[in-house]
């Protein structure tokens, strides 16, 4: 089979789900081998990002992908239209940080796929064939990829109640996605949107682009377009996830109760994999990671706080925790010149944010709590919820090494903590604030 692009410039307008911006999103024809690849139109340089499985930052109800300062939040519905529809290499131009989410599903997108005309290069499409079955757990929750000649997806979705277990199984290729998957939409728990927007996200969602389940009641604009929906969304996403992957996957994906960080732990290995092949060499086996963060650590190098913390450039704000007890840590970020906050804050006299800086203790904090509650945290993160008494007495400039000392003070349970922190530079207080932040489940 040949590689694909498309024949024509194609664009649409729209909200985004979880920014709430509005965006323009245009599809450029590209030449063979040039793959997919987002441009940021709106930043300074127009810096493109290619979607990979390395780029993967925030998974939390969407797939972000990320390079240097350039972001794009929820990639998988506009990713999973174009593998849909067999399109291999086309430039994804966009004047905002998130696609529009349109209604929900990525029919819109098929049709401008269509509307764009998907036209044959010269060169044969490249595939990913897997050799051996390669599979992902975390907890109820699986995802097993097996040998197959093709993209064959069957899924079981379920809520935890198991009021809309839902299961289907489907060979993908671009009229069955059209007619079978494209058209499903995505939804959310009711109970989950008060915290969703606590977190910052769905600021853009309403009934025009999800379905709400309430109970064993279904909120939507309109009927269910099938009576499997939310089994054929996931389905969906899964597909915009193991794009990720960089190649066309020829594979038979058995899913269960999946979500984007699961899909994004089984496209990992499934890149590791390839990079095995491609290399002639069998993949590393790699040592596991502890799952928790264990009551023997007294401290926790950056490799540590990266399989602890879901934050990444340029948001991570601790460096190193040099001591962990029971009730207290002491961790250190280190304030260099290079941080990409000092070109506006300020250019004649660079100063940390406040800010910034209440978020370097809230991390802190996240990561003690972690510790303290004993239970595996791998699917788990700790959520800034507020803060209070905050004081700022010294400025934080370029050379400063940032100490950060936090101390629990309330743990409701394992869900809710509240934690004192104090920041000092050279032995002196800079600032101080009272943290309250929240534990959650991160597997959608």
């Amino acid at each position: 089979m040949k590689q694909r692009t498309i024949l024509r410039e194609v664009s649409i307008q729209g909200k985004s789900l979880h920014t709430g911006d509005e965006v323009t999103l245009t599809l450029k024809p590209a030449p063979e081998d040039h793959g997919v690849v987002f441009k940021r139109v709106d930043l300074y340089g127009k810096p493109e990002i290619r979607p990979h499985i390395d780029a993967v930052g925030d998974l939390v109800r969407n797939t972000t992908i990320t390079s240097g300062h350039a972001q794009i939040h929820t990639v998988e519905h506009v990713l999973s239209a174009l593998a849909g529809m067999g399109v291999d290499n086309v430039l994804i131009e966009m004047n905002a940080s998130e696609p529009p989410i349109l209604d929900g599903s990525a029919k819109h997108y098929v049709n401008l796929v269509q509307e764009a005309e998907p036209v044959d290069q010269e060169k044969d499409r490249v595939y990913f064939e897997l050799q051996k079955p390669v599979s992902v757990t975390r907890g109820n929750r699986s995802l097993i990829a097996l040998p197959y000649d093709g993209l064959k997806i069957t899924c079981t979705s379920a809520d935890d109640r198991g009021i809309h277990t839902q299961h289907l199984s489907l060979d993908i290729d671009p009229e069955t996605y059209q007619a079978q998957v494209a058209p499903s939409r995505t939804f959310t728990i009711y109970e989950d949107i008060e915290e969703l927007l606590k977190l910052g996200k769905i600021q853009g969602g309403s009934l025009d682009s999800a379905i709400v389940i309430k109970g064993d009641k279904i909120l939507s604009k309109e009927p269910l377009r099938f009576n499997d929906e939310f089994v054929r969304h996931k389905i969906l996403d899964i597909i915009g996830d193991i794009m990720l992957l960089g190649r066309p996957l020829k594979a038979h994906i058995v899913a269960v109760r999946p979500g984007h960080a699961l899909n994004a732990e089984l496209t990992r290995v499934l890149a590791d994999q390839l990079k095995g092949a491609e290399s002639g060499s069998k993949p590393k086996k790699k040592e596991s990671a502890p799952s928790a963060i264990l009551s023997t650590d007294t401290s926790l190098d950056i490799r540590r706080i990266l399989q602890t913390l879901p934050h990444r450039y340029p948001f991570l704000m601790v460096d190193r925790v040099i001591e962990v007890g029971d009730t207290s840590l002491v961790a250190v970020k280190n304030v260099s010149m290079n941080e990409p906050y000092f070109q506006g804050h300020f250019p004649s006299f660079p100063v940390m944010p406040g800010v910034l800086q209440v978020e370097a203790m809230a991390q802190a904090a996240g990561i003690l709590f972690l510790r303290n509650i004993q239970e595996d945290t791998k699917d788990k993160t700790a959520f800034f919820m507020s803060c209070d008494k905050v004081k700022f007495r010294q400025a934080v400039v370029p050379g400063d090494q940032l100490e950060i000392h936090v101390k629990m003070t309330k743990n409701r349970g394992k869900r809710i903590g509240v934690a004192e922190g104090v920041c000092k530079v050279g032995g002196k207080v800079v600032s101080s604030a009272e943290l309250m932040f929240a534990i959650t489940d991160v597997v959608d």
